[in-house]
């Protein structure tokens, strides 16, 4: 099963990554947003990102500018569904709505060729509640990506029970071509990575609760003692606090385990919009991005 074309859909942060890494791998992809102004917003910063890697030059680990120009002749964006009839793959990164995204693929699967293949690159969202808004059970996978894209090499390879195992393979196949290890896991909440970070995080906001530390100290406690390339509060601003706070809600309502709640500090900085790097402030202010500053909530 070989895969040529690809359909991403969605052109923000993850999805312009995906686009990229595909068309540098020599996929020719189409890329769906809802208006032209997200796509030019994407694809200039798919041209950006392309443009640092020229700048690292290849004995560093980047691409020649003839690499970039022809990653960006395989790209392609559309605001019409109808442009994916012949995909090999389609790749879902939209808002992280189980009904958003039913909605999409339930549009999706009368429109694409019967032997595509459908991924979302949900984090949390159960791949089968998501599988079940189609005809094609057995052609429906997780590829879960981590941000930044094309700097990330881990790509979660996730199968339903109803997941064909020649798609399977062929996606952690895809998965490689894209210069990506893939790890193959299951559809439970979390997958492997979320599964084993989140209450990690989750367990250093109850700390600083607690008393046991500064925000900086138990950053820099976790950089130095593990080797962690950042500690767990500059992390979560990274990710998105309210990203996180999804998240918990979807792992706790599968296991009911309190490692799995969201700590009470989460939710009211969720509550007070904010969300990290993202909005500006989180548990670190970056009115200064280059200095950011510890909040003081205890």
């Amino acid at each position: 099963m070989d895969i040529k074309k690809v359909g991403v859909l969605g052109c923000g942060l993850m999805g312009s990554g995906i686009a990229q890494v595909a068309a540098s791998a020599g996929c020719d992809v189409v890329v769906l947003e809802q208006d032209q102004k997200f796509l030019d917003k994407g694809f200039a910063g798919i041209d950006k990102s392309l443009a640092r890697l020229v700048e690292r030059g290849v004995d560093k680990g980047g691409i020649t500018a003839e690499q970039k120009a022809a990653a960006q002749s395989h790209l392609k964006g559309t605001t019409n569904m109808q442009e994916l009839a012949d995909c090999d793959i389609v790749i879902e990164a939209i808002i992280e709505s189980l009904e958003e995204k039913r909605k999409t693929y339930a549009q999706l699967d009368s429109i694409v060729k019967k032997d595509c293949i459908f991924a979302s690159n949900t984090s949390s969202i159960c791949i089968t509640e998501m599988m079940t808004a189609t005809k094609r059970p057995e052609r429906f996978i997780g590829l879960h990506f981590f941000n930044p894209v094309p700097m990330m090499k881990l790509v979660e390879v996730v199968k339903t029970i109803a997941t064909a195992p020649e798609v399977y393979e062929a996606a952690v196949a895809f998965g490689a071509k894209l210069g990506k290890v893939p790890v193959r896991t299951s559809d439970k909440p979390g997958f492997i990575v979320n599964r084993l970070l989140v209450p990690y995080l989750l367990d250093a906001i109850r700390a600083y609760e607690e008393g046991v530390g500064s925000i900086p100290d138990i950053d820099e406690a976790m950089k130095l003692g593990c080797g962690h390339p950042m500690g767990p509060f500059t992390l979560l601003d990274f990710v998105g606090l309210d990203t996180t706070y999804y998240i918990t809600h979807v792992m706790y309502d599968e296991f009911k385990e309190r490692r799995f709640a969201s700590p009470p500090l989460l939710k009211r900085l969720v509550l007070a919009g904010w969300y990290g790097r993202k909005s500006g402030k989180g548990f670190y202010d970056y009115a200064d991005p280059k200095n950011p500053v510890p909040g003081t909530f205890v």
